[in-house]
């Protein structure tokens, strides 16, 4: 039997195709998974921002409970105030495209605003 001569240098074969039919098994364009946290984020924002539930939503524990106890501890004063910023963060959330809300929460991790 003949045996093929080794490719030259610098060449490298390309992957194997998936049988006809099949999808490719490489990731597919789109936005990431973690898109669908942005309308639930968003109108969490908007209605129960003074409790930081969106911040939760997204996984940010550390912002979610400095908002929380802000409002818990003074009685509903400090509420007021973490509401308004719930409520900004929410519209901010929800005008973003997908990718911009995943690049911007998702993968740096922006905990304000």
């Amino acid at each position: 039997m003949s045996s093929m001569p080794p490719p030259p240098p610098g060449y490298s074969t390309p992957p194997p195709q998936p049988p006809y039919g099949m999808p490719p098994s490489y990731p597919q364009p789109g936005p990431p998974m973690d898109a669908s946290k942005k309308v639930a984020a968003g109108v969490c924002g908007i209605l129960l921002g003074a409790f930081g539930v969106h911040k939760f939503i997204l996984g940010m524990t550390k912002p979610g409970l400095i908002m929380l106890l802000i409002t818990v501890l003074t009685c509903g004063v400090g509420g007021a105030v973490t509401s308004i910023i719930g409520l900004i963060e929410g519209i901010i959330y929800l005008t973003k495209s997908d990718h911009e809300f995943c690049q911007t929460y998702v993968v740096e991790k922006k905990e304000w605003f």
